[in-house]
């Protein structure tokens, strides 16, 4: 790993982080789970899956969660998520559904969650949309990098919301940060911390607008040079961008407020948080799809041409005139999918917003 300068937003010493708050969080392990197979098999196509419904359930009197946000498999085959409980922001697993270690303390709003090897060494990247910041950490837990709101680096005002909720790591190491709570841009840092540029014009529904710029990616999928995806989730679409910032295209998902866009091998998985028979009017509350469609949810898949051709726990897909059909949650299995994470045998598993402190769901490729 390249040494950066230490910094008021770059620091790769533990006493440094002493000094500033920041804490390496003692680790503890606890026996295995015992998953439980649901017999019902869902989604469409070549992608379907049977339901473990109880595969990371853990002693919630040792082990609690709030808020299962994101997931991601490191290079150990290890899968390791973030969640908003402080007493264990950090948990990871192994692939029978065995708790190997948890650690963090202080992420009150950790969210996102990704990983990035050097080449030698795999790295985590949390966004913490309450802290405002994003933290760079190894995967046990010691942290390397703090970026944080971004008026310190001359991108907004001081006044401007900040929470960011995703990251992705570019082929160079550039850090792109989706500020999808907060004022809706992306914003391109350097490996190092520095900050280069805004990606995008903010909130809106023009075509380099996002509403809700929840999620972001890189897809290397194709001949060409890799893009930016980036979610635009109450707009039902993802967005594709140069890595340095241009608008390419939409792909709309109607009635499915996608998260995140995860890829894997030649396709795009995304939880679903909610999904809706209605469409969303920024501003009108009363058309919000939480409040008429809320607890429902399902995980999508896409192939590498953008069209849906799975929904595990929502309605087939359907095309009309190649048109999309709206999509909504079929079987009430989930509970605001929040995020996917594949695994080499391309099992799935889904971790959920709002769903009564549930752990991760196993969903076994059939």
């Amino acid at each position: 790993m390249t040494k950066s300068k230490i910094s008021r937003r770059t620091f790769i010493n533990t006493t440094a982080i002493a000094g500033i708050g920041l804490a390496i969080v003692p680790h503890f392990n606890i026996l295995k789970s015992k998953p439980k197979m649901y017999h019902t098999i869902i989604g469409h196509g070549d992608f379907k899956y049977k339901v473990h419904k109880s595969w990371g359930d853990l002693d919630r009197a040792v082990t609690p969660v709030k808020n299962c946000h994101e997931m991601v498999m490191d290079s150990k085959g290890r899968l390791i998520m973030v969640g908003d409980n402080t007493k264990n922001n950090i948990l990871i697993y192994d692939k029978s559904g065995k708790l190997l270690d948890s650690w963090g303390i202080r992420y009150k709003g950790g969210h996102g969650l990704s990983l990035w090897n050097d080449g030698s060494e795999d790295f985590l990247f949390i966004c913490d949309a309450k802290g405002e910041s994003l933290i760079k950490t190894t995967t046990d837990g010691r942290e390397l990098m703090l970026i944080e709101h971004p008026s310190q680096y001359g991108a907004y005002e001081k006044k401007d919301a900040f929470k960011p909720t995703e990251s992705a790591i570019g082929p160079n190491g550039d850090i792109y940060i989706a500020d999808g709570y907060g004022s809706n841009y992306i914003l391109q840092f350097t490996k190092d911390g520095e900050f280069i540029r805004k990606i995008g014009s903010g909130r809106g529904t023009e075509k380099d607008q996002f509403q809700t710029a929840h999620g972001v990616c890189i897809d290397y999928r194709g001949d060409g040079e890799p893009t930016l995806l980036i979610t635009s989730r109450a707009a039902n679409c993802f967005k594709r961008f140069t890595l340095d910032g241009t608008y390419i295209e939409q792909i709309e998902v109607p009635g499915a407020f996608v998260c995140r866009p995860v890829i894997h091998d030649k396709n795009l998985y995304a939880g679903v948080c909610w999904s809706s028979d209605i469409d969303y009017v920024e501003g009108d509350q009363s058309t919000h799809p939480f409040k008429t469609s809320p607890k429902s949810g399902f995980v999508t898949i896409l192939d590498e041409k953008g069209k849906v051709v799975s929904n595990p726990g929502g309605t087939k897909p359907k095309y009309k005139k190649g048109k999309l059909q709206r999509m909504v949650q079929d079987q009430p299995i989930f509970r605001h999918c929040h995020d996917v994470c594949i695994d080499n045998d391309e099992n799935l598993y889904v971790c959920q917003w709002n769903a009564n402190k549930a752990y991760p769901i196993k969903l076994e490729r059939v």
